[in-house]
């Protein structure tokens, strides 16, 4: 794991596989946006069977695919609190060893994204868009006013995308909203939503991000 300060209170954390950065993220980005296990504490067995029956790729193969279905993670730090209480206990070696990185920063208030191998630019963007998103209220502030010319109609649509990829929980729905606008419109055409009345959001999401992001490092 590579550890590093990429804006303030944003840190990156670059794994050398895709297996490494999935199972070691796991626990802590379904405490935080799961539909599931948002808030609840719970074991990685009792994770794997409820995303078997619930995501679209372990429904369609009957196989946990979890390790293989995600390539980023975001999480602010207020996640880690119920691991280092022993909430979760047994820890993994590998949540263990998260947790190390950030010992001397307890109570503070940050946040933790995650990549692995050679960083795809666009989903480093994606991820630092999280990260702005918790850290830096106005960039908040103006990206809720941008998302509110979306139409309620492609708002349920996006919703129901979310709902139904078995990762995110409502209270998340905003700011994934937001980081797909920005950087991943193509996966939600994939999933057969129109973008064309998306495309002038993009642009404007990413007018601002580009305001904002000249104060990260990436």
């Amino acid at each position: 794991m590579e550890l590093k300060e990429i804006a303030k209170n944003i840190f990156h954390i670059k794994f050398s596989t895709q297996e490494e950065l999935t199972s070691t993220f796991l626990r802590f980005q379904e405490f935080f946006e799961s539909p599931e296990f948002r808030g609840k504490v719970f074991t990685l067995e009792e994770y794997k069977k409820w995303y078997v029956d619930n995501s679209p790729e372990g429904k369609r193969t009957g196989e946990f695919t979890y390790y293989t279905d995600w390539n980023g993670f975001n999480i602010p730090s207020t996640v880690l609190e119920p691991f280092y209480n022993g909430d979760f206990d047994p820890l993994s070696e590998r949540e263990k060893e998260f947790l190390a990185l950030f010992r001397e920063r307890k109570g503070e208030r940050f946040y933790i994204i995650g990549t692995h191998g050679k960083n795809e630019k666009q989903l480093l963007k994606h991820e630092i868009a999280h990260g702005l998103f918790y850290t830096n209220p106005e960039y908040k502030k103006e990206v809720l006013e941008i998302l509110k010319k979306i139409s309620s109609e492609k708002r349920e649509e996006i919703n129901m995308f979310f709902q139904k990829s078995g990762g995110y929980h409502s209270e998340v729905w905003d700011d994934e909203t937001h980081a797909y606008g920005l950087c991943s419109l193509e996966k939600l055409e994939k999933n057969k939503i129109d973008i064309s009345d998306l495309l002038g959001i993009r642009e404007e999401l990413n007018l601002i991000f580009e305001r904002y992001q000249g104060m990260t490092n990436f």
